[in-house]
């Protein structure tokens, strides 16, 4: 599923709602999230998991195509772990 996708299914499930409203909702819980992330922090969402960020070292990798070493430098990426209800609903 991609954004445009979940903004027409949500605007599909509330018909009393414009899908520029219902754009303009999924906009900004994306950038909440995104934000939080940006500051270090963490967004739980019960029953369907949790987003973080990790942090990666900086670190030598190869360039597939020439095979050269390249310095990767340090960043943090973000994470995230499904909750337990996400877990048991894809295992059952």
């Amino acid at each position: 599923m991609i954004r445009s996708e979940l903004v027409e299914m949500l605007a599909s499930d509330h018909p009393d709602l414009a899908l520029r409203d219902v754009e303009r909702i999924v906009t900004s819980f994306f950038n909440e999230i995104s934000a939080q992330l940006a500051k270090g922090g963490r967004v739980e969402l019960r029953g369907f998991g949790a987003f973080s960020s990790r942090a990666r070292t900086e670190r030598v990798g190869r360039n597939p195509r020439t095979g050269d070493a390249v310095d990767i430098a340090a960043k943090r990426v973000p994470y995230f772990k499904p909750g337990k209800e996400m877990r048991e609903r894809l295992n059952v």
